[in-house]
């Protein structure tokens, strides 16, 4: 387990978050450029070694009703690894859309989820969860689109194609 200092010393390190001390000594991180309501990053973190990061945007982690993962068991590597992911989801506009109707969600839900290939070899997964269109690299969140129409065209524009059944 890290210390309160050793976490902060963390925090500290990402020139994109705000420390705020807030109340018995605990301090939180707000990440200014979220693209979202949302911006604590850290929160309530504890002389005594307990805090939170929000990961509410992110696949694999158990968070509480707020969407914040408790990292007071955390490495350096693991609590590294969720606030990059944390800040990256914060990162991504997703823009506002008319609510769809429900055939059209039956049909975005039916198409699951595609492989799209990049002339370099690298490949990226768009998968329909939850509402949105998601594109991942591996395991990790790439973009969030309202629309297939959306993230269709932001991976032909990257210069990816859908690989053929």
């Amino acid at each position: 387990m890290l210390t309160f200092e050793q976490k902060i010393n963390i925090l500290d390190s990402y020139p994109g978050l705000e420390r705020k001390n807030v109340s018995l000594g605990r301090v939180n991180y707000h990440y200014e450029e979220s693209q979202h309501d949302k911006k604590t990053v850290a929160f309530h973190l504890h002389p005594n070694g307990n805090g939170f990061v929000f990961a509410g945007l992110l696949r694999g982690y158990e968070t509480d009703d707020k969407g914040f993962v408790n990292i007071r068991d955390y490495s350096e590597a693991e609590l590294r690894s969720l606030l990059d992911a944390s800040i990256t989801s914060l990162s991504i506009h997703i823009p506002e859309v008319p609510v769809v109707g429900k055939r059209k969600k039956a049909k975005a839900s039916a198409q699951g989820e595609t492989l799209w290939t990049h002339p370099d070899g690298n490949t990226l997964t768009l998968k329909f969860e939850e509402d949105l269109w998601y594109v991942y690299a591996g395991l990790h969140l790439e973009m969030a689109f309202e629309t297939v129409d959306e993230a269709k065209e932001y991976l032909a524009e990257e210069g990816f194609v859908p690989e053929k059944a």
